[in-house]
């Protein structure tokens, strides 16, 4: 039996994870960012800065900031969020502006008001804008998610620092509850009245975009490619999720509902799970009992990873996906741990080198690699405890997976940058 505060933590964590997202979720939080300035000086600013975390800075360097007439980069998020856009729908902040809004944004951009740097000393997910008009200034300042706005400034005056619990503060959801048996069990005794909304949402927003990407040329079409050459389940699996990827990174509009903060890992964690559920014709309430387990599983990985790394995270939302998928097809705890254990200990360690167009062939290489891990694992063909990082307990496993990820790649992720910068 779960006991009360285990589920209440859980279904906390999906209503707050799973939010509405248009474009790149690192641009938008620049953006969202810039609206919460704009409001708190009650006036666009003539002038920004704009520090940012080399994971920031990587995620945004390549791919397009949605509605922005195709405009790519730090400054365009920034200056758009402060025109145009909407603080009170955050990460879909962008999801009202207006070609005026696009207007002046170019040309805020093309006058060099805004100045960006690398901040140095800072957590991985870092932003901060500091915005003046005259002697009208304001700081607003994220940490470690995109959303969380931990300081916010007005002339000198500290409306908001969570350090100090001064103004509102959220309260982060215990992420230290989640295991795999529990989301299991979980999944199994799931009110589904209580997320029912929300999950109906992700798969439906994100199917939108999946459909868009299979359907037009966006990017390098990786998706489409995909679908061009293979319609097996399997192959449409990997299609679905790549094709939402394809249109996002290169700015379509639609909106996605996320996962662990990242529009892709939300896609990657949702449209393979609704490719199986058509191909197999399963009911409504077990595709989404399957979702909400593929949700809590990726998030349960990313709490070892970290928000932002060198780590790709198509491989933890596509390890998720296979286990949603094998819960509604009946498989339980044993098949779900080997798909865990067969799946990050083989793909675990992709790269990434900021958010683009290839993260759809990140994406589908990754689904294709947990969906193999599920086929290897239905049949008790499972890596071995002392094998490279495998270890006695799942649990184990994707903690030490999750370390790699976040401390033995930091060098890496400093070169990545270093590289791209370098550009």
């Amino acid at each position: 039996m779960l006991e009360k505060k285990v589920y209440e933590t859980y279904v906390r964590l999906l209503q707050d994870e799973l939010t509405m997202a248009t474009g790149c979720t690192e641009p938008i939080a620049i953006a969202y960012a810039g609206a919460v300035l704009r409001k708190t000086m009650g006036e666009i600013p003539e002038k920004m800065d704009v520090y940012c975390s080399g994971n920031i800075v990587k995620n945004v360097l390549a791919v397009t900031v949605p509605n922005s007439g195709g405009a790519k980069g730090i400054e365009a998020a920034a200056y758009l969020g402060a025109v145009g856009g909407n603080s009170e729908r955050v990460l879909d902040v962008l999801g009202e502006v207006s070609e005026e809004d696009i207007r002046r944004m170019k040309q805020y951009v093309a006058e060099k008001r805004c100045t960006k740097h690398l901040a140095a000393g800072v957590p991985n997910l870092y932003i901060r804008l500091e915005g003046e008009t005259g002697e009208n200034r304001a700081l607003v300042e994220i940490q470690n998610y995109h959303t969380n706005i931990v300081r916010i400034e007005h002339n000198g005056v500290v409306l908001l620092d969570a350090s100090k619990h001064i103004g509102k503060k959220y309260e982060e959801p215990d992420r230290s509850l989640l295991n795999v048996k529990d989301i299991l069990e979980f999944a199994n005794t799931l009110e589904l009245t209580d997320v029912h909304k929300t999950l109906l949402t992700q798969i439906q927003c994100n199917k939108k975009i999946a459909e868009e990407g299979l359907k037009n040329d966006w990017g390098a079409s990786v998706g489409k490619t995909i679908s061009e050459s293979d319609d097996s389940v399997k192959a449409m699996a990997a299609a679905y999720a790549a094709a939402g990827s394809d249109a996002r990174m290169n700015g379509c509009p639609l909106p996605v509902v996320i996962n662990s903060g990242s529009g892709n890992q939300g896609i990657t964690v949702s449209m393979p799970l609704y490719v199986y559920a058509k191909f197999y014709n399963i009911p409504e309430e077990k595709m989404l009992r399957s979702l909400a387990l593929a949700n809590l599983i990726s998030l349960h990985q990313k709490r070892f990873i970290g928000s932002l790394s060198a780590y790709c995270g198509a491989v933890s939302a596509a390890t998720a996906a296979a286990c949603g998928i094998a819960y509604m097809l009946g498989y339980e705890y044993d098949v779900i741990y080997g798909v865990i254990t067969n799946s990050i200990n083989t793909t675990g360690g992709i790269i990434c080198d900021g958010a683009k167009s290839s993260c759809a062939s990140k994406i589908a290489a990754s689904v294709s690699m947990a969906l193999l891990s599920l086929e290897m694992s239905i049949k008790n063909r499972v890596f071995l405890p002392g094998e490279g990082l495998v270890e006695e307990s799942l649990e184990k496993t994707i903690e030490s997976v999750g370390r790699m990820g976040r401390e033995g790649m930091k060098s890496t992720d400093l070169e990545i940058l270093n590289i791209m910068l370098e550009k």
